[in-house]
């Protein structure tokens, strides 16, 4: 007797005909852009409300970086990394305390000494001629200077050149502004003899005519010569009366505290080094200003712009329960709709986000070229800027997400 086909086994009541599709990161996000492509006069205005959120954002980031780019610029030409000593008592013969000759070696032992240069007060006479006598004195100050005397006081040649370690050794000097005009010398032009100035008993040629220093205003009414021209036709002691110092900034208290007994270790009392300027002191405060407004009023910006989000997305769920219904009908779950309007939301909030950065940045250089300040756009208010946008999307759609998936088929079908 042959086996009978076994029948097959009867299907559970609570086994489902059909398994739900799952759904890919294309497929929800072809099913996010439904409603944005559907109703794209609602969806401009909605992401444009995110937008103006992010650009707004981006611009009080970027306009107040740019500004400080600029402030930080103006405040560097002043010295806010530098400090000056200056020798301070006077001796019995009336000239100036000098430091030791080797007082400019000892300071660049200093660690967070960046370069240091020095001066010194030769007690030299000037004069434009020999016509004149000791008493005719233009009263200017004649300098020794060394070489990289520029870079740190931030001077720059308004024409002709600086003294080089090879001009500094031969007689040859640089004025200053007011020293030009009080000597009555043009400017030095390519190809013309150097005018001479006399200095004591020696001729100088004069090889350039520095423009106004704001850092060292002592430097515009003086004579500058080098330093071993001063040695040896002066008889300079190789001794500064004066010297520039420049440190790391966030140093630059220690670095204060420690250069008088570094110059002059047995008489640190007649050195006078100048403190940090009050430049710096708003330098910091108008950092730690500029970091309280940006927090607040890059948080009012997402504020205002996920609550647009969410009012479009709630509405667009009540206009859309009939597609609701028909999908739920036709076997998408819960988990499927909340997907669909959460991705909606997202795509919505990056769009908008993504046109905020582009008007904020476009914002920020056309305001920072109209004020001529050098642009800045903090790279992370962008990359915060588009994350805020995806996590508002992500806040402001939950509500209408888990309001669509529970509808029920037939009361979706039913109310649209």
């Amino acid at each position: 007797m042959r086996d009978l086909p076994t029948s097959p086994r009867k299907r559970s009541a609570t086994t489902p005909l059909h398994r739900p599709v799952r759904l890919s990161p294309a497929d929800l996000l072809r099913l996010g852009l439904i409603g944005i492509h559907t109703r794209r006069m609602r969806a401009a205005l909605s992401a444009l409300g995110i937008s103006i959120g992010i650009a707004t954002m981006i611009v009080v980031t970027g306009i107040p970086a740019s500004s400080q780019k600029a402030l930080d610029a103006e405040l560097t030409a002043l010295g806010t990394d530098r400090l000056q000593a200056v020798a301070d008592s006077q001796a019995s013969n009336g000239r100036p305390v000098a430091f030791p000759a080797e007082s400019v070696a000892m300071v660049r032992r200093i660690g967070p000494v960046k370069a240091v240069t020095a001066v010194a007060n030769t007690h030299a006479v000037v004069r434009r001629t020999d016509r004149q006598g000791p008493l005719d004195a233009s009263g200017l100050t004649v300098l020794a200077a060394q070489s990289n005397l520029l870079d740190l006081v931030n001077a720059r040649v308004r024409s002709g050149r600086y003294l080089s370690e090879a001009t500094g050794t031969i007689p040859t000097a640089v004025l200053g502004t007011v020293a030009a005009a009080r000597l009555g010398f043009p400017d030095p032009r390519p190809g013309e003899s150097p005018p001479l100035v006399l200095i004591n008993e020696r001729w100088f040629s004069v090889i350039g005519i520095l423009r106004t220093v704001p850092l060292a205003p002592e430097i515009d009414r003086a004579v500058l010569i080098g330093w071993e021209s001063a040695h040896t036709a002066l008889g300079f002691d190789r001794r500064p009366t004066q010297l520039f110092i420049q440190a790391q900034e966030a140093a630059i208290e220690d670095v204060h505290a420690v250069l008088p007994a570094t110059i002059d270790p047995l008489s640190p009392s007649q050195v006078l080094v100048s403190r940090p300027s009050d430049a710096l002191a708003a330098k910091r405060s108008t950092e730690a200003t500029f970091s309280g407004l940006f927090i607040g009023l890059a948080g009012v910006a997402l504020l205002v712009g996920g609550i647009g989000v969410a009012n479009t997305m709630v509405i667009s769920v009540l206009e859309r329960r009939r597609e609701i219904g028909l999908r739920r009908a036709l076997g998408a779950n819960r988990g499927q709709i909340r997907s669909q309007f959460l991705t909606e939301s997202i795509v919505l909030s990056g769009l908008g986000g993504l046109a905020g950065i582009i008007f904020g940045v476009l914002g920020t250089i056309g305001y920072a070229a109209y004020e001529d300040w050098p642009p800045a756009i903090p790279l992370p208010a962008v990359s915060a800027g588009l994350c805020g946008a995806v996590l508002v999307g992500i806040v402001a759609g939950v509500y209408p997400a888990v309001r669509a998936s529970r509808l029920s088929p037939t009361a979706a079908l039913a109310s649209a």
